[in-house]
């Protein structure tokens, strides 16, 4: 008995008119309504221009009170890798997308980094963006200073994921670019002579001019070495890293990723721009070496 009257009442709303305006809503949305039936007869074919040019004027109407955002203009995560962003475009929306706010807990926090924490959440720090902005783009200041005066530059990361971070770096500036993927061998700037044979070592330039650490940590016998041979660096310092450890530290999460891309892409794009400006400063050099005055004799000709 329940049933028979259960089975009324679901007839009777499927007959209701609203029932099959969002039965055909829903089709046209999913896409998944059955195949409509061709057009037969010319009036077919003036109502499916009809519903076509009323759906166009729906979508022109309520374009402009949309977003404007599409695939290309949008954030991607593969951004940070293969497009970074220039320095003097860089915003805080940006770190704080990648998750370079994020500590590590509290209980961690080294004394030296309080100036540059927020504050705590959930017993973890948070990580002042206010303060990596500025200091990140003084570091890229620096790599494009090194690259116009026709200066080497050496990315380090060596976790497995900060690889492709460093290769794309090295590669945006070309000849003035190295990476370090794998270990940094102990001695390579220390004990040159005998790591490159004192013929490399008096003739080409063994030592470089600055070197980025994306995980300082794991690479502090690096840093050492940079100190002896009085190299800048500049490193991603986190809540629980003493920010002295590099010369020019930028606060930021240095297990992201995303945030190792960011920092490393942003720092090439820089370098990029220091090397086309010594580019352009040798031609100009070579433009006025060439026209010169020739002297013979003492006097013009």
């Amino acid at each position: 008995m329940a049933s028979n009257h259960l089975r009324a009442l679901a007839g009777r709303a499927a007959r209701h008119p609203r029932a099959a305006c969002a039965r055909r809503s829903v089709a046209s949305l999913s896409g998944s309504a059955e195949q409509p039936d061709l057009l037969q007869s010319d009036e077919d074919w003036t109502a499916f221009q009809l519903r076509k040019a009323e759906a166009r004027t729906v979508v022109d109407i309520f374009s402009k009170f949309g977003s404007t955002t599409t695939r290309d203009s949008g954030f991607q995560p593969h951004h940070s890798l293969h497009r970074p962003t220039p320095p003097r475009d860089l915003t805080l929306s940006a770190l704080l997308a990648a998750g370079a706010h994020m500590g590590h807990s509290s209980a961690l926090l080294n004394p030296n980094f309080i100036p540059y924490a927020y504050g705590t959440r959930a017993d973890i720090t948070v990580i002042d963006l206010d303060y990596t902005l500025p200091m990140l783009r003084r570091a890229a200041a620096l790599v494009r200073d090194v690259a116009a005066r026709d200066g080497t530059v050496v990315f380090v990361g060596t976790r497995a994921d900060l690889r492709p971070a460093v290769r794309k770096a090295a590669e945006r500036m070309g000849s003035q670019g190295y990476h370090v993927g794998e270990k940094w061998l102990p001695g390579t700037l220390t004990n040159k002579l005998q790591f490159f044979g004192p013929e490399v070592a008096k003739t080409e330039r063994v030592v470089p001019d600055l070197v980025v650490f994306l995980n300082p940590i794991p690479n502090m016998h690096a840093i050492r070495e940079c100190a002896i041979e009085h190299v800048p660096t500049i490193g991603i310092v986190d809540s629980n890293v003493d920010p002295r450890i590099v010369m020019y530290p930028i606060p930021a999460n240095d297990e992201s990723t995303r945030t190792a891309e960011l920092i490393s892409g942003v720092l090439s794009v820089a370098g990029r721009e220091g090397v086309a400006l010594r580019v352009e400063e040798d031609a100009k050099r070579e433009k006025k070496k060439l026209e010169r005055p020739k002297l013979r004799g003492g006097r013009k000709f």
